[in-house]
Formats: C-alpha cells, structure tokens, sequence
C-alpha cells in the first residue's frame, strides 16, 4: 500500500527526530509531542480524522484495541492505522475502524489517516501508548555485621527493569519510615543514602522499594528483602582488672575483668588469659556496664612471673588490653616432727622444724629458746620430758618472701607425757573444817597421765566423801579419810581430815575453849605470883646477908 505524502513527511519527521537526538523519550512527552503535531489533523479533501483512546498505557507484552474513525462530505472513504506493532482489524464500518495492537514491548504511537474521495490529501490522528512493566529484581546490598555508632553507613538498592523510568521511584526503609525517596536512573539503577549509625539503630530492619505511579492506574509496589543492623559502641578504654598479684600453686582465686558504656553489652565478649592459657570467664552484664568473672588456679608448670590479660570483643573491635603481673609460686607448709609423741616421763624428745628451701623457718614452744641462723630452713631441738611437758605444744613458723610480700604457714604438734598419780596440798589440801549446813565444795584433784582414779574413804566405816559441791554440808561427812589415786603408772595415798560443826560440839567446844582460857589465866596468875614471891624472898636473904657483914666486920 502506498502511504500519502503527508503520513511519509510525518514519519520522516518522527524518525529524523529520534535518530538525531539518540535519546529514549518518556511516553508522556512523546504522546505530547505527537498530539501537538498531528492529532487533529486535517486534508485539503476535507476529511477529520478521531481516534480512541488518544493515550493508552499498556504492559510490556500486552495489547490494546485503537478506534480510527473519519467524516467525510465524499462517499469514498479510506481509512488505515500506521504502527510499529502486530496490529490486527477486529471490527469495521463505512466510516471507522478498530484495530488490535499486540505484544507491546515500547513506548511508541499509532497514527490513523483516511482520505476522501480521489483527492490525495490526508487527515490523521494519532493515539500515544506507553508501555509499562513492573521492576523484575529490587536489592538492598548487605549491610556490615556491625556498625560503630556515630559512623556513618550507606544503603545502597539496585532496581533491575521497571517502566517507564520517569514514573519509577526508589524509597529507602528503615522499618516502616521513609529514608530517602529517588527516581530509578540507569540499569539498574542505584540508589543510595548516607547516615550516620545510632543506637536505635541497633536491631532495625532496613529495606527498599520500587514504586511505579502511572496515571489512571494504581500504585504498583515491589520490596527488597529487609536487612537487619547492629550497631555498637565499645569505648576505647582499659578495662578494669582485679586480681591477686600472687598466686600460689594449685591455689584458686577468682579474677574480675569490668569495663563500662559498652552498647549492647549483652552482644560482648570477655577474652582473658593467665600467660598463654586461656581462661572461661562467667559474664554479668547491667544497662551499659560488664564485669566478667574468671576462677584460676595456678598449676606448677606456670611457677614464675605471668602476664594476666583482658580485653573485650564487641561487633568488629577489640577494646584497649589491660595487663597485669601475677607471680606464681611454691610454698608447701612447713614439716614439724617429734621423735615420740607419746612418751614416759624423763624421755629425750627430738623436735624438728623444717621447710621449703626458700624459706626461714622458726621454732616456738619449747621449754627453752632455739636459736636459729638467718635464713635457716630446718631447726630442731631436744628436750627430757617431764610431766609439766605433757600436752606442751610446739609451733613451727614458716615465712617466705614472694614479690615484696612476706607470707607465713605454721604448723602444730603436741607431746603426751605419762606419768603416775599425783596428790599435794595444793590440789587437795589435808584438812578442812565445815559448818554444818553450809555449801561448800571439797576440792581434791589428783594428777597422772593417764588421768587416775580418785577415791576418799572414812577411816573406819570406809564411808566414800563425794568430792566436789556439797550442798548442803553434813554432820556425818567428819571424819579422816584416806584419799587413793590409781592408775596404770602407779598409785599414790593422802590422809584428808574434815571437821563438821554443829550446835552440841560447838557448846562443848566452847566450854573447853572457855576452861583453857581460864587454865591459861590461871597458870598466868600463879606463874606471876611465884615469882614475885621469888623476887621478895631474893631481896630479903640479901638484905640479911648485908646486916650480917656489916655487924662482924670491925671499926
């Protein structure tokens, strides 16, 4: 079919435009275009060309049906469409026609033209279809496992197809809030944003969508798969390590490793180490705050100066390592021997003191001072045990220097010393004199080792005296007593006399008291007059001896 020479201009027209631009115009501006330049136009014949729709929006692939209609003042009418696609007639009249348009793959237009009668002349219109299809792949690209808060971090989403470009948006998601909103350029396109990370940023779901907004059509929706963020803040500081400076072999102490403002401290790690071993610290954690717990018990092999160390892991970054000395060392107790522990009174006992090389070792509760060199390990002593010995006890003193500081470890021992029964005054005095119902307590202790058995009976009538409380005190406890100690060591005896007084010998005492009293004065008495008489009779046989001289001696 030969095309009239106004339709070859306006193709030629059409095409000269698009290949000297070399660019893809959006279907909106190219149906404009169209519509300015061709939509009504009008031949010399006089025929006026319609068509329906003047713009049809069609998925890629799909089909669109195009009424071309005519009037003409001629009975001869011919009548066509002009376009790039699969194009079909469904249904005709004498003066319109309808055309199906099929498998829609661009944006482009039809054109209808009819002529009247013989004149060459042509009118047309034409009809702007633009094709639109949905995006076939919408991406958000990973996230980094862990963002340090206040740094920032980009969202990047990359949309594959999707049509036309000028009605295709990109918005960026966090959770359900608009980000950044862009229109799609480029294939794909890429959009991004750049934010700095918080702390509510800390499990939030990112993601992005494709919104293609065409008119008289809905807006059609499609969504990345939403990508999780974890943000965190580890301060750059040393943590705070409490811990023994000593440790001794085979000793367990506890460690405590603490650092605070750490977010989130639930996601932190705690790494310590006694030298090249590593510890299982137990983690508590508060609001920002950590401490971490680690029992350690040194082992020989690690006797020596060892480094401890924390730090702790959060997202990608270690926090500043806090070291510190720990001296590892040996100190058994001290060794305290006696030759005999039990022995019998007026035995020679050995007592030895000794201990770790290194140590200075020092011997106490002996009978008499040990005099001990600097620095001694060992010390001993000898002794003759007697019964004040028996369960003397020793003490063996063990310091030792680690790292500045002096400990000490001490050790025990007790001698037993046998000896036989004892019985002295001291203990169970001989003679006692009670009121009749007084409360007293007769005190009669008997010494031995093994302990003897103690037993006081009456002269006589081998009545038993109770020895202790006796509440109240009786007439019939009078008497003198034999006291026997026995045990396996021997046996010893003491006579124990006690005086009970009550009302009739008190009255008797009292009478005889009162008759040596008056004896007492009586003798006195007679003592002093006899001897005054003495005295008188003395002076007067020297008064007569004085007379009788002086009367022979002469003139």
């Amino acid at each position: 079919m030969v095309r009239p020479p106004c339709l070859r201009a306006f193709t030629l027209e059409v095409a000269f435009a698009w290949n000297s631009h070399r660019i893809s115009l959006d279907g909106a501006l190219m149906g404009q275009w169209l519509r300015a330049t061709a939509a009504n136009h009008k031949g010399s014949g006089g025929a006026q060309v319609s068509v329906h729709p003047l713009e049809a929006i069609v998925h890629k692939g799909g089909s669109v049906v195009v009424n071309c209609s005519a009037t003409c003042n001629q009975s001869n009418i011919e009548l066509g469409l002009e376009t790039v696609f699969n194009k079909k007639l469904v249904s005709k009249g004498a003066s319109w026609k309808v055309f199906e348009l099929s498998d829609v793959q661009q944006d482009s237009s039809g054109l209808c033209y009819a002529t009247c009668g013989d004149k060459p002349e042509q009118g047309t219109a034409t009809t702007s279809i633009t094709m639109y299809s949905f995006p076939e792949r919408v991406e958000l690209a990973p996230l980094p496992p862990w963002q340090p808060v206040g740094e920032n971090f980009t969202l990047r989403c990359q949309v594959w197809g999707g049509a036309p470009r000028a009605n295709l948006s990109v918005v960026l998601l966090r959770g359900q809030d608009e980000l950044s909103r862009q229109l799609a350029v480029g294939e794909p396109a890429e959009v991004t944003a750049t934010m700095p990370a918080r702390r509510e940023d800390y499990g939030a779901n990112f993601s992005c969508r494709a919104e293609l907004q065409l008119r008289g059509l809905e807006l059609f929706k499609n969504s990345s798969t939403s990508r999780q963020l974890r943000t965190f803040a580890l301060p750059m500081t040393h943590p705070l390590l409490v811990a023994p400076h000593i440790l001794e072999v085979g000793e367990e102490s506890t460690t405590d490793c603490s650092l605070n403002e750490v977010f989130p401290v639930w996601e932190a790690q705690v790494h310590m180490a006694l030298g090249d071993r590593r510890l299982s610290p137990m983690i508590k954690s508060n609001a920002r705050a950590l401490l971490a717990t680690a029992t350690v018990t040194a082992d020989s092999a690690e006797e020596g100066t060892q480094q401890l160390m924390c730090a702790v892991i959060l997202g990608n970054q270690t926090s500043l390592e806090t070291r510190q000395t720990v001296t590892i060392y040996s100190f058994p107790a001290p060794k305290l021997t006696l030759s005999e522990v039990e022995v019998s009174e007026w035995t020679v006992v050995t007592v030895v003191c000794e201990a770790h090389a290194a140590a200075k070792v020092t011997l106490t509760g002996v009978p008499a001072p040990v005099p001990t060199p600097p620095l001694a390990s060992r010390v001993h002593f000898d002794f003759n045990a007697s019964a004040e010995d028996n369960g003397r006890k020793f003490f063996c003193s063990a310091a030792l220097e680690v790292a500045g500081q002096v400990l000490y470890k001490n050790q025990t021992q007790k001698v037993n010393v046998l000896y036989g029964p004892r019985l002295n005054e001291e203990d169970c005095p001989g003679n006692w004199t009670w009121q009749e119902g007084s409360e007293e307590t007769l005190k009669c202790q008997a010494w031995g080792n093994p302990s003897p058995e103690l037993k006081c009976l009456r002269k006589g009538d081998e009545f038993s005296l109770p020895i202790g409380d006796l509440r109240p005190v009786k007439r019939e406890f009078a008497g003198t007593y034999f006291c026997r100690a026995v045990s396996k060591r021997g046996m010893v005896t003491r006579q124990v006399v006690v005086n009970v007084l009550y009302h009739q010998n008190y009255l008797a005492v009292i009478i005889t008291v009162a008759a040596m009293v008056k004896l007492s004065i009586g003798g006195t008495a007679g003592y002093l007059y006899n001897r005054q008489r003495k005295i008188r009779k003395y002076k007067l046989q020297k008064a007569q001896e004085a007379a009788s001289l002086k009367m022979n001696t002469p003139p």
